[in-house]
């Protein structure tokens, strides 16, 4: 038996630098190097655009997520390499925003 994909996510221009996995909602969710963060179904479907609020400090703030969790209440937290955390609803609303000065790893 080999192994094939059940999916090919598309939408990426540049690589993928971090992604997550919500089985509960059929969710896939992945930043890439220039950003946006994308959410897909398990089918591989395109759904939304996660952008950074371009408000706080220019469009730059928000280009480079690093990590992203979601939970199965349907909230996406996204933290950028600037020391920015994001949270989306599921629907790409977003819905708060904290800096920190902290290292996050």
């Amino acid at each position: 038996d080999f192994a094939t994909p059940r999916a090919i996510l598309t939408g990426h221009d540049y690589e993928i630098t971090c992604a997550t996995i919500c089985a509960e909602l059929g969710l896939v969710i992945s930043g890439s190097k220039e950003g946006p963060c994308l959410i897909h179904s398990m089918n591989g479907d395109l759904l939304r655009t996660l952008e950074g609020p371009e408000t706080l400090k220019g469009p730059e703030n928000c280009l480079r997520p690093k990590l992203i969790q979601a939970s199965r209440e349907g909230h996406c937290v996204i933290y950028y390499e600037n020391g920015l955390f994001c949270v989306f609803s599921v629907n790409g609303r977003l819905q708060a925003t904290m800096e920190t000065d902290d290292k996050i790893k």
